[in-house]
């Protein structure tokens, strides 16, 4: 049985924009309860205090000269983390230091523990209502039940979150490209129910904008991991299309149309694609695999 994972093998990373107020309450609780653990703070060009309240706490501050986005301060603090293991968190008080234990409890047998909401009633309906399409969509893809596919408390080693550093993206996607990365990779995922506080402050998320960006985003890493997943339904498709189009002309008109041709050559070229696709993404995995990340 593996030994639990404790304070003094985390680094707790915090990426924030404008979240001086949130800090100033969450530091403070976050040093009491974790008092061995690096807390690193990522200013991402912030116009507030925020770098200011933070290195008043006593933890390591990494401040950006300008908006990068809420990934990059992620990548930035996996890279600049001195730990063995990995504790992402929001900076606006919706996540409670609390319940850090809970997803540490977890490792090291699961790869990555993802703090899951189970019950959030602090997020707008329509948001909610997105996070349950997207966790369908991402099991669907993945053929492994997503329970949260976009909560940003997550706990995992930091010899994977540099593996698969260059795969996130810079914006509010990155939970979502960070999880669908290593359950394609065949690492294990677990779950710990969490319950999620009133963030403090304004959320910067746009649900429009960064909701069109993370669908882009879940199908590129798709694309990347499991080609076939999107090219076979959309080959089978057209394939079955054109049979029945077909039939139903050569029934009635007694020929074959161009159309019926056409949409059985896309059925095939697609699958093509699909196939040349996932010899791609299993190269890929390969050399993730053989090529171990610098420290």
């Amino acid at each position: 049985m593996t030994a639990p994972v404790g304070d003094s093998e985390i680094s707790i990373i915090l990426p924030a924009l404008n979240e001086a107020e949130a800090l100033a309450i969450l530091l403070p609780e976050l040093r009491r309860l974790h008092p061995m653990a690096e807390i690193v703070v990522v200013d991402d060009g912030s116009t507030d205090d925020t770098a200011q309240v933070a290195s008043e706490e006593g933890v390591r501050v990494i401040s950006h000269p300008y908006r990068k986005g809420n990934g990059a301060a992620v990548k930035t603090g996996i890279r600049s983390a001195t730990r063995p293991f990995l504790v992402l968190m929001d900076a606006d008080g919706q996540h409670n230091p609390g319940e850090i234990a809970a997803l540490m409890e977890k490792l090291p047998r699961y790869e990555l523990v993802v703090g899951a909401r189970i019950e959030d009633f602090t997020s707008p309906w329509h948001r909610r209502l997105a996070n349950r399409v997207y966790n369908r969509f991402a099991t669907y893809l993945t053929q492994i039940p997503i329970l949260d596919l976009t909560s940003g408390f997550r706990a995992l080693p930091r010899r994977l979150a540099l593996q698969f550093c260059y795969l996130l993206p810079n914006t509010y996607s990155y939970p979502s490209t960070l999880t669908l990365s290593l359950v394609r990779a065949g690492y294990s995922v677990a779950y710990a129910p969490i319950q999620v506080r009133k963030r403090i402050g304004r959320s910067k998320i746009s649900l429009l904008r960064d909701g069109v960006r993370f669908l882009l985003i879940m199908m590129k890493v798709i694309m990347l991991f499991a080609p076939l997943r999107v090219f076979l339904p959309i080959s089978m498709a057209s394939f079955v299309l054109g049979l029945f189009y077909g039939g139903y002309m050569l029934a009635t008109a007694h020929h074959f149309t161009p159309a019926t041709l056409l949409l059985l050559i896309t059925s095939l070229l697609t699958f093509l694609m699909g196939l040349i696709g996932e010899q791609i993404a299993q190269l890929r995995l390969s050399r993730i695999d053989e090529e171990p990340p610098s420290a």
